[in-house]
């Protein structure tokens, strides 16, 4: 479920986003959405080595490359992301899954 949040940001980081949105086509929020999950798997990825999603670097290169260079229709966009935001959503669960557990030993 989407919801409604206000974020300040700099200046050259909004100029950047409405850059992507336009080249893209998406509106800002998607763009924020996308490099939010995009950077969240990175992150994770680095922080547990053992953690492997069933999306690779290369692979996301490839999708959003076939975004602007094929132009593929709305409907294969939407799969894409939808596949990148389910990546995403995995990678996050394992980190406060792998956090919670750490707490509980702490705890012990």
């Amino acid at each position: 479920m989407l919801k409604r949040y206000q974020i300040i940001l700099e200046d050259w980081l909004n100029e950047y986003i409405r850059f992507l949105a336009e080249e893209y086509d998406f509106s800002y929020s998607e763009v924020i959405r996308i490099g939010l999950s995009l950077e969240f798997i990175d992150t994770i990825v680095r922080l547990y080595p053992n953690y492997r999603p069933d999306i690779t670097k290369a692979d996301i290169a490839k999708l959003l490359n076939r975004l602007v260079v094929d132009k593929i229709s709305k409907e294969e966009a939407h799969r894409l992301l939808s596949k990148i935001y389910f990546e995403a959503r995995k990678a996050i669960e394992y980190r406060m899954e792998k956090t919670k557990k750490r707490r509980v030993r702490i705890g012990d």
